[in-house]
């Protein structure tokens, strides 16, 4: 279960933002959308919205980027740059690392995890477990010293052998997870659930589908889950047959073509196929059916649908953290209310899954049952850098910068939005096009 996600000096995020997960006080609407894990609390679903260029998709990177950076780190050769990608709008921060810190769960047991890196080395590191009374420190690093506490779990060689193994730009984390250190292990065990889509994007994301596809209990979900959707299909399918390589280029240098042979040999190449049933004259169902390829006879939406399916079923029955920009590219609000639902709904959300959502479809502020603490605006202060805040901090001011009032759980937040009264929506100037006569020159 993700709590918090926080991250400094990173694109268009300069100072530290935190995206907190963690259901705000006396806020009453919607309680079912709080998850419990023993005395930990957070919410299961969160949007955020903003103008373009304002940062959502950067907070998100940003959260893709700390578990790139967890998952191949410790793989990487020495020479091997890091992913440093400073805000570059003041003076003297390209001089500053980027921060990223997780607070997650597992089990009962809360983890802080987070680092400090430049483009070079990795400046700090540290993981912190809460388990009962206060937290514990179980490793920090300051370039290349770390101290590991008696608390972290693993043998006290194996955790001397990491520490010398670990490279300036690698993680101790991910070094100890190579050598097998139970609890690094298990945090990285669960990175694995954690899942980022873009979502103008997602024809990568059938590789998952087609994936599960394997599984009878995933198919029949899947195939449960598009049905729901009402596109008129009836029944899906894949099949499956070896790569056909006699087919390749006769312009290809034969050095290559040898290494795609060798690289591709034994690969599958799979085809989705949609039913439909097929009607009479006088509109009437028949028992007759029409199958063809789902990626050339059905709509951009539906097959999006499709690629999302196995990343979204997978999410809810394991209890993943899926994390999507755009959401709503491609498809219909209903659709994408749809998608949100699933995880606000406790009973197709058994398994505590959380959704982490980008998107510009105001009609969720309306329609979709949000807490107001699950919703985020992203905007740029006057330095441009990107600043984020949920609508539960949002508070009227009355006369002589007295409060008034925090918004009501009741009000017409769409309209609100638009009528600018929570910021994080486009400043547009005036336009004036040059006004051109027909031979071009300026009248």
């Amino acid at each position: 279960m993700l709590i918090e996600f926080s991250v400094a000096n990173y694109r268009s995020i300069g100072d530290k933002q935190v995206l907190s997960l963690v259901p705000a006080s006396k806020q009453k609407e919607h309680s079912e959308n709080i998850l419990q894990k023993g005395k930990h609390q957070a919410l299961n679903a969160v949007a955020i919205y903003g103008a373009n260029a304002s940062g959502k998709s950067n907070l998100l990177k940003a959260m893709s980027m700390l578990e790139k950076l967890i998952n191949f780190s410790a793989r990487s050769s020495s020479t091997t740059k890091l992913p440093y990608d400073p805000f570059l709008l003041r003076e003297d921060w390209i001089n500053k690392p980027t921060f990223f810190e997780l607070v997650f769960l597992i089990a009962e047991d809360r983890y802080r995890y987070g680092v400090e890196f430049n483009q070079n080395e990795i400046v700090s590191e540290w993981l912190f477990r809460k388990s009962v009374g206060r937290e514990v420190n179980l490793f920090q690093r300051s370039q290349d010293t770390i101290d590991v506490s008696s608390g972290f779990k693993g043998s006290s060689k194996t955790i001397d052998a990491a520490i010398e193994a670990t490279r300036d730009n690698a993680l101790f984390l991910s070094t100890c997870d190579m050598l097998n250190i139970e609890e690094a292990k298990k945090i990285l065990h669960w990175f694995q659930k954690y899942i980022i889509i873009d979502g103008l994007n997602t024809e990568n994301e059938a590789i998952k589908t087609i994936s599960l596809w394997d599984d009878e209990e995933y198919r029949q979900k899947i195939k449960e889950y598009f049905t729901s959707l009402n596109f008129g299909i009836i029944d899906l399918d894949i099949t499956t047959q070896d790569l056909d390589l006699s087919g390749l280029p006769e312009q290809i240098p034969n050095e290559f073509k040898n290494f795609l042979i060798n690289k591709l040999t034994g690969a599958k190449k799979y085809t989705v196929y949609s039913t439909h049933r097929i009607y009479d004259s006088q509109c009437q169902e028949t028992k007759n059916v029409q199958t063809w390829e789902l990626g050339r006879n059905e709509s951009p939406g539906t097959q999006k649908a499709f690629e999302l399916s196995g990343p979204i079923l997978w999410a809810l029955m394991n209890g993943g953290i899926l994390i999507i920009d755009e959401i709503e590219g491609k498809l219909h609000p209903i659709m994408t209310i749809h998608t949100i639902n699933m995880f606000l709904n406790n009973q197709t959300n058994p398994n505590h899954a959380q959704l982490i959502f980008a998107t510009h479809d105001t009609n969720l502020l309306s329609y979709a049952k949000l807490r107001r603490d699950q919703i985020y605006f992203t905007e740029k202060n006057n330095w441009e850098a990107t600043e984020f805040y949920s609508l539960s901090d949002f508070i009227y001011m009355g006369k002589n910068n007295a409060i008034s009032e925090k918004e009501r759980p009741d009000t017409d937040k769409e309209k609100r939005y638009f009528e600018g009264r929570y910021g994080a929506i486009p400043v547009l100037g005036n336009f004036n096009p040059v006004q051109l006569k027909s031979n071009g020159k300026e009248r």
